[in-house]
C-alpha cells in the first residue's frame, strides 16, 4: 500500500472514533434526568422561611 492510502485509512479511522465519542457523549447527556431544588432546600439563600416581595410586587403602570 502507497502513503497515501495507508494515511486516508488513519484519518478514517479516527474520525470514525471521534464521531463514536462524541455520539456517545450526546446520548449521555440527554439521558442524565436534571432536575431543580426547592427554594425550601436551597443552602445559598440567606433565610429560607422569609418570603420576599419580589413575587408579589404588582406591575408598575406607565404614563403613555
Amino acid at each position: 500500500m502507497s502513503k497515501l492510502t495507508i494515511s486516508i485509512l488513519i484519518s478514517l479511522v479516527i474520525i470514525v472514533f471521534v464521531i463514536i465519542i462524541f455520539a456517545a457523549a450526546i446520548t449521555k447527556g440527554y439521558s442524565y434526568k436534571h432536575t431543580i431544588d426547592k427554594l425550601e432546600d436551597n443552602p445559598y439563600l440567606k433565610n429560607s422561611n422569609e418570603k420576599t416581595n419580589t413575587d408579589q410586587r404588582e406591575p408598575e403602570e406607565t404614563n403613555k
